[in-house]
């Protein structure tokens, strides 16, 4: 048996629990008195203040303190039973009132001393419905659920938030002294942090409100640190020499620039420059691209995968959708083949013989540049002399994809790149071991796109307003939440290939909304394919029409995106399969259908497939939202066409959590803070985390012994590179 009041010691030999409490304590991963101290409450209750009966506020949660002088049990009229108290504490009477609850008469009894805590209303009397009850105890003792700032846990149906706290007031009083310190003296001093043993106590049962605050803010330094720990323990292993060094001048290079007919924007400048300083040191560069909708990505990776074609390696661009892939592969074709750079496209699906043909050109260097799905990663992909990775909305790769790429080569230079704007907030704690260039203006002579939610009842007069743009000579999309029956439309343009039943959530707001809204009405959803008929028969029939999703095989794919770019399809009604990567520059017109059925980065995403060319541009959402979260999401796409603020409204939406999808980008649980509200404290702990790791990459010093200790512990199998 473990000794009493260590922090090892298994909950079940605490008080109150027995074995069945203890299953259910460890379902919430509580197993001994560390887990119950991290367990930690999710919000507090001021029941300090005593308020006097004559003196209740109608409508507000407050604390009383009296006798009880009487006490019955009797029957509603609705059927439902009703044990009430009288209580008095001198200056007034209160009544209070707990229905179900008939065995309370065997507690709560005349004469009896008690304290209740909860919301004051008048009826025909003044009443407390349901409230929080203590009943006093003659010798004093402290108690942990009244008289002071009670925490709140995350209760389940078996264990309540009053039987967790009772738990944790006993290990917290008898083991927080146990804490060991992980956090070294300098940088606690350094801070100006509380030390552990106050900051658990008080964030379990604070003294005041300024304990509490102080306590938060050194429980969530340390946990915000130890994940830039990781973080900067994983750049710095990734950062070790031996990387494919790039000269930057060259004739190729030069060939290049002068083909480009416009002038680069700021950010474009300044991220290329980021990129050819990464290619020409000797360490392999690890870089995020990030810019919104438009900004001009592609001119940037082209750059890059020039320089490396000019320095004799080889790259590749990998693109999480086969139509991204093959917009990729003629944007660069176009580009670069004029100046005898050979450029392969390598999707699904390809014949065996055109394969291995393919497999055996790449090995033996004569492509020079590959651009794909994720079918680049096959087993059999060889290359000859891979030098540079560019990997598009990468955040729509799992994160062992992604890792595979880099064995491809011999420490080849990574780029990875995304169109949906990450929040800075988000971006120091999912890419945190990556350096990050922004890409934040538009190409001159961009027009903003003008961004209307409609009603479902002016359906008509949004056809109405298609017409005209097409009698002008424009084209338009039509985008659906879903392909037919099954609603897959937000899975396939990250697993084209996968089956209904294996499909994995990316966006997952889109299916997170409430059973009781359209989703459980699924025939108001509409499907892409019942939406290409209808319009083709009876509202657009004199043009042309175009369908287009994810089932579709690679050759119908192909043919749909040339005839819509030629202009010979001038409607073009899709799934969310053109998110990324389609340029039209005659598009005018974006109708997205429910689109409270999409999230917000989504819908942006969506919006930025017109507004591509000298025309003006619209964007209309058509839907009538059911909840406040997609109201919400609507009103801020509706709002701005800033990438970034809309990005910020999602996160603040939905939570990092749900940014990506965890699966998606191996972001480790953020056990305690709120990366947006605390992003403060963040920034401190990055900076002091890297500080750290650069002058002990290793933690091998004795006063960081126990830091060590907890890094390995926390983040060992998720981040991978802190060996004990």
């Amino acid at each position: 048996m473990q000794e009493k009041n260590s922090l090892s010691t298994p909950v079940r030999y605490f008080k109150g629990v027995g074995p069945k409490r203890s299953d259910d304590l460890a379902r919430l991963g509580i197993m001994m008195a560390e887990d119950l101290i991290y367990y930690l409450p999710s919000r507090y209750e001021d029941r300090s203040k005593i308020v006097m009966i004559r003196e209740l506020k109608m409508g507000q949660a407050q604390a009383i303190e009296g006798e009880i002088i009487s006490t019955s049990v009797r029957r509603t009229k609705s059927g439902r039973l009703m044990f009430q108290a009288m209580v008095t504490d001198k200056s007034g009477f209160i009544h209070a009132v707990w229905f179900n609850q008939p065995y309370l008469k065997d507690y709560i009894i005349k004469s009896a001393k008690v304290v209740l805590y909860g919301k004051v209303d008048r009826l025909d009397r003044v009443q407390i419905i349901s409230p929080e009850y203590e009943i006093l105890k003659e010798d004093g003792a402290e108690s942990p659920h009244m008289r002071r700032i009670v925490p709140i846990y995350p209760a389940t149906s078996e264990l309540s938030s009053k039987y967790l706290r009772s738990l944790a007031f006993q290990v917290v009083s008898q083991c927080s002294r146990l804490m060991e310190e992980r956090l070294p003296v300098y940088i606690i001093a350094r801070e100006h942090l509380v030390d552990a043993k106050f900051a658990f106590r008080n964030i379990h049962f604070p003294v005041s409100f300024e304990n509490l605050e102080r306590a938060y803010r050194r429980i969530v330094f340390e946990e915000f640190f130890i994940l830039q720990l990781a973080l900067a323990m994983k750049k710095s292993t990734s950062r070790d020499a031996g990387g494919l060094k790039h000269s930057t001048e060259g004739e190729l290079m030069l060939e290049f620039r002068k083909t480009i007919a416009f002038e680069l924007t700021e950010g474009q400048r300044k991220a290329i420059a980021d990129i050819q300083r990464d290619m020409s040191s000797e360490r392999p560069m690890n870089r995020l691209l990030e810019g919104d909708v438009g900004s001009g990505k592609t001119i940037v990776a082209a750059h890059a995968l020039v320089l490396t074609v000019q320095n004799d390696f080889q790259g590749c661009l990998m693109a999480p959708t086969e139509v991204l892939a093959r917009q990729h592969f003629i944007g660069l074709s176009e580009m670069l083949m004029p100046l005898g750079v050979s450029v392969a496209l390598l999707v699904g699906g390809i014949n065996s013989e055109t394969k291995s043909r393919l497999y055996a050109d790449i090995k033996e260097g004569r492509v020079n540049i590959v651009v794909g799905t994720h079918a680049i990663i096959q087993e059999g992909v060889e290359f000859n002399k891979l030098g540079l990775a560019v990997v598009d909305e990468q955040h729509k790769f799992g994160v062992d994809q992604r890792a595979i790429l880099k064995y491809k080569g011999d420490k080849p230079h990574i780029l990875a790149m995304t169109a949906t704007p990450i929040p800075r907030t988000l971006a120091l704690t999912v890419y945190g071991d990556l350096d990050i260039s922004v890409i934040k203006e538009l190409p001159k002579g961009r027009k903003p796109i003008a961004t209307y939610l409609v009603d479902e009842a002016k359906r008509d007069k949004v056809y109405g307003f298609i017409r005209e743009e097409l009698e002008k000579g424009r084209q338009a999309y039509v985008i659906c939440p879903k392909i037919g029956e099954a609603s897959v439309a937000k899975c396939e343009s990250c697993h084209p290939e996968a089956k209904p039943k294996d499909l994995r959530v990316v966006d997952s707001s889109a299916h997170s909304g409430p059973q009781n809204d359209a989703m459980s009405s699924i025939s108001k959803v509409k499907n892409v394919t019942e939406t290409f008929e209808k319009l083709k028969n009876e509202v657009f029939s004199g043009y042309g029409i175009g369908l287009l999703h994810g089932k579709m095989a690679p050759k119908d794919k192909e043919m749909v995106m040339k005839d819509f770019k030629k202009g010979h399809i001038k409607v073009l009604v899709s799934t969310v399969v053109i998110e990324v990567g389609i340029d039209v520059p005659n598009a005018t017109v974006m109708l997205i259908e429910n689109a409270d059925r999409f999230g917000l980065s989504q819908l942006h995403q969506l919006r930025g497939r017109v507004g591509r060319g000298e025309h003006e541009s619209y964007c209309i959402l058509l839907a009538n939202p059911t909840t406040d979260d997609a109201a919400e999401r609507l009103k801020a796409i509706e709002e701005t066409l800033d990438g970034f603020r809309i990005a910020e409204a999602d996160l603040e939406i939905r939570g990092p959590g749900e940014f990506f999808g965890t699966h998606q980008h191996g972001l480790p649980e953020i056990r305690f803070g709120n990366i947006l509200k605390d992003f403060g404290i963040m920034e401190r702990a990055r900076r002091e985390a890297f500080d750290l790791v650069g002058r002990d990459p290793e933690l091998k010093e004795e006063h960081h012994r126990l830091l060590k200790a907890a890094l390995v512990a926390r983040f060992k199998d998720k981040i991978g590179v802190v060996h004990a």
